[in-house]
């Protein structure tokens, strides 16, 4: 598949502080990849380091051919990037119908695929941010990165949080954006076990360097890597 997103020996952080070391990857149109790895191994600090948010201090990052560390933070949204951060960060004051419509660019994903999407957000399209439940705020969230007709979706731990049912419920709507949107995802989670048969590719990250990248399938079968680099308990 042609190649849409590349990271080559990249190194960034926050002001003085280093978080990501010689962190370097390919994604190609249409790929996914679980982002995996502890709480403050570098997980968000890679998505923010994509969007402009934290401070690139070295390595090439390259989208759809085009060199992004000269693309300013505000504008990366508008070159192919949609971002749902853990915080969601939605219009409080909107109805459900004005956050989605706010950002909209023209694309494929149409305010009426959205909805056939996420059929809670048509049933509460009238309700103002604040009037929605956790699982339903996700929903908005994600539905908005979607109005933005990105090439490539970054989902920051969505399910974070949520109840079980909202869980599953979201895994199938991210399983078929995976395998029918023709968009690339890369997703972070907590749940390895959850999330790595989403994806094709996995990328593991320990105290900000990379310790694994390769093929999704691999990882999920091999326990003792499970529970070294990520704690998961193979059952």
């Amino acid at each position: 598949m042609p190649e849409l997103l590349t990271l080559e020996n990249v190194w960034a952080g926050y002001g003085d502080a280093v978080v990501l070391e010689d962190i370097s990857l390919t994604l190609g149109e249409g790929d996914s990849l679980s982002l995996l790895g502890r709480n403050g191994m570098g997980k968000t600090t890679l998505f923010s380091t994509l969007m402009g948010a934290a401070r690139h201090r070295s390595g090439a990052i390259r989208f759809a051919g085009r060199d992004l560390t000269r693309v300013p933070a505000h504008a990366r949204a508008h070159s192919g990037l949609g971002w749902v951060p853990q915080e969601r960060d939605i219009f409080p004051s909107l109805t459900v119908e004005e956050n989605l419509t706010v950002v909209a660019t023209r694309g494929p994903w149409t305010l009426q695929r959205v909805y056939e999407m996420f059929p809670r957000l048509k049933e509460r399209r009238g309700n103002m941010g604040n009037q929605l439940s956790g699982g339903e705020q996700q929903m908005l969230a994600m539905g908005r990165a979607l109005m933005l007709n990105p090439r490539l979706l970054l989902l920051d731990e969505p399910m974070e949080g949520l109840a079980p049912l909202i869980v599953q419920e979201l895994m199938t709507i991210i399983q078929r954006l995976t395998e029918d949107s023709g968009m690339a995802i890369i997703l972070v989670e907590q749940h390895a076990r959850q999330i790595l048969p989403l994806t094709r590719q996995a990328l593991v990250l320990e105290r900000g360097k990379a310790v694994y990248r390769g093929d999704s399938e691999t990882l999920l079968n091999d326990r003792a890597l499970l529970d070294g680099w990520l704690g998961v308990v193979a059952h």
